[in-house]
């Protein structure tokens, strides 16, 4: 392992935000993974004896249902596990196709410059222009639903977020001294942009992803409930809070607990790609004074 390696994975195991961030990621994944195995019921297992029971803390509670039951008996806590697995699965996907298309065009635009950048950047200002709800919305009307449907439309709306934000970073890196002497060095465009200017963004494009996922699991939720994201009997955040919202005054919990995951998941992807770049990213360091 090559010395800088060691010194960048010392940093990021040594700071508080990626070590709490990546523990929060791991135990939804663990859960998300392990559904079948550590969840009391089965998602979508009715019990219209016990509908909308409180959870097992509370007095009128039952132990089989720790975090009570809908309004068809279904266990919040089996919903809740599966829903994790809908979630990440969005997340890991929308989050990687908008940063591959959006970094792939910042980093011919922040390069060359010129035509080519005022091209893609009127682009991404007309797309951008559009409201990200609405617009996804429109598109899930032409591409129709299902959570692949969601997926695509938050990649073609999100990849701009990438793009500006990266082609901003680009435009000063590529004034570099080192880029300079790799084109004197022989190197193509190609290889300049490879193997000087992407790993310099690298940092940057860690925060954008872990907060593009945090972005996906909230767009997901937003989609499943207005029903245009996963089918009704399959467990997922957001329809667990549209099944529940008729029904909160009598069992707040059903709205509360989802709620809840959407915020611990968000909450997870924002403090591991926040810590990531603090760790990692040279001109951070250099701002606090680190060797």
């Amino acid at each position: 392992m090559r010395p800088q390696t060691r010194v960048a994975l010392h940093r990021c195991i040594t700071t508080p935000r990626v070590v709490a961030g990546l523990m929060l990621v791991a135990a939804i994944v663990t859960v998300a993974v392990l559904a079948h195995w550590i969840a009391p019921h089965d998602p979508q297992e009715q019990d219209l004896l016990n509908i909308l029971l409180p959870p097992s803390w509370s007095a009128a509670g039952v132990p089989d249902y720790p975090f009570g039951t809908d309004s068809l008996g279904r266990c919040v806590l089996s919903r809740v596990l599966f829903g994790a697995r809908v979630a990440l699965y969005v997340a890991c996907l929308a989050a990687t196709g908008a940063m591959l298309l959006g970094t792939l065009l910042a980093l011919v635009a922040g390069y060359f410059g010129g035509w080519v950048d005022w091209i893609i950047s009127r682009i991404v200002d007309i797309w951008m222009a559009f409201p990200p709800v609405i617009l996804a919305l429109i598109l899930l009307v032409g591409l129709g639903t299902g959570v692949n449907k969601v997926i695509l439309a938050i990649v073609l709306i999100d990849w701009t977020r990438f793009c500006r934000v990266i082609r901003s970073d680009v435009m000063v890196i590529r004034r570099k001294d080192y880029v300079a002497a790799a084109r004197l060095a022989g190197f193509s465009h190609g290889q300049t942009i490879l193997k000087e200017v992407l790993p310099a963004v690298v940092p940057l494009l860690i925060t954008l992803f872990s907060l593009e996922m945090g972005i996906a699991v909230i767009v997901e939720a937003i989609m499943s409930f207005v029903g245009m994201s996963v089918e009704p009997n399959v467990a997922a955040w957001g329809v667990m809070i549209a099944d529940a919202r008729q029904f909160m005054n009598q069992s707040p919990w059903g709205v509360i607990i989802p709620v809840f995951a959407i915020f611990i998941t968000v909450l997870a992807f924002n403090l591991t790609g926040d810590g990531l770049r603090r760790a990692l990213d040279p001109r951070l360091m250099t701002s606090r004074g680190d060797v």
